[in-house]
């Protein structure tokens, strides 16, 4: 399949995905998937052993822009693309140096665990080829298609930011949170501060909605969470919407549990992304009636396929079907994710 260029940029009105982000009920519902783009894929694989490391990737905006495609050009019922970037984009922005390991992850130096913010010389440059690449994959996108740029929320960001990697149940952030709450903070308001530029300048190239990333949520106690998660989440999302008035901010605060109904309450987000631990009859129940859903089969129910991945959407389907929802995981899509399965998955969401 081919994509057929979108020339001008069409209304929002255009795209089942906004429809619902606006408060909208569709049937079937819009779908896509997290993690869309990537390494399931593979003519993604085929790209990445031509052009190199990951982050090389990222940064050549015509390969990120190809890969942020292809999961609409092989699964055209997909309703979204978004954006192929990674969350430490903006700590990489802020100064700190950004590798990915081969089969360890990212590695950020300095550490902020062990130095000061302020030794880090800011590079706002480095967010100019991520503005590149919306504007690429804007100039190729079907109309009805939606474009969703994202960011990590400032929590998670600054789990990194502080370990210098990822870390078991985020301990090295906590402690710092607890031990010096002033400093954390300043790395908190810093994040803050660049991941509005961020995000603005996605939307300035195209984006037509925005998800933040809270991918470690879950790690916080209740007063740690309305601190360093709900707090910063609202004023960002407040500035986003000063800013941005009609662009919709979709917040996804992964193993939030139960505290998901305070995110939900207090950020000011305009969908609301359930991970696969929330059951979504408790949903359906407990959180505003008119906050568009997004969600959350369990990846490894994807994986299983058959008759298992048929329950768990028709379950999904069931719960969310008096109010807006888009049909997305629960978390991202996993790498040995068999292609014929999210086939299996949009035929059984979309019909055909």
């Amino acid at each position: 399949m081919a994509l057929k260029p979108a020339n001008l940029r069409s209304t929002q009105a255009d795209k089942p995905l906004l429809a619902v982000l606006r408060g909208e009920r569709r049937d079937p519902p819009p779908m896509w998937m997290m993690r869309q783009a990537g390494r399931y894929l593979p003519e993604y694989r085929q790209l990445r052993e031509e052009k190199g490391s990951f982050l090389d990737l990222v940064y050549s905006s015509d390969a990120a822009a190809e890969i942020t495609l292809q999961p609409l050009m092989r699964f055209p019922k997909l309703d979204a693309a978004i954006l192929f970037s990674d969350i430490l984009i903006v700590p990489f922005a802020i100064g700190q140096n950004l590798t990915f390991v081969t089969g360890e992850g990212p590695r950020m130096t300095p550490p902020l665990m062990t130095s000061a913010l302020d030794q880090l010389t800011a590079s706002p440059a480095r967010l100019d080829p991520i503005y590149e690449t919306v504007r690429k994959v804007r100039q190729q996108l079907p109309p009805d298609k939606t474009l969703i740029g994202f960011a990590g929320s400032p929590w998670t960001v600054s789990t990194y930011m502080v370990a210098g990697q990822g870390s078991r149940e985020q301990a090295e952030a906590r402690r710092l949170a607890y031990a010096d709450p002033v400093r954390f903070g300043e790395i908190i308001a810093r994040i803050e501060e660049v991941t509005l530029a961020y995000l603005s300048g996605q939307v300035e190239a195209g984006a037509d909605a925005l998800q933040l990333f809270d991918s470690w949520a879950g790690s916080l106690s209740p007063v740690q969470f309305e601190q360093w998660v709900i707090a910063p989440t609202a004023r960002l999302v407040s500035a986003l919407k000063s800013r941005h008035p009609k662009i919709p901010v979709i917040g996804f605060p992964k193993g939030a549990g139960g505290k998901v109904a305070a995110y939900a309450r207090e950020t000011g987000v305009d969908a609301l992304g359930l991970d696969e631990s929330v059951d979504p009859l408790w949903a359906a129940r407990e959180l505003p009636p008119k906050l568009p859903l997004q969600g959350n089969l369990d990846p490894l129910a994807l994986i299983a396929g058959g008759e298992a991945l048929e329950r768990a959407v028709k379950r999904i389907l069931d719960a969310l079907a008096e109010r807006p929802h888009i049909f997305n995981l629960g978390h991202g899509i996993l790498q040995d994710t068999p292609i014929a399965h999210v086939e299996q998955l949009i035929a059984l969401v979309k019909g055909g």
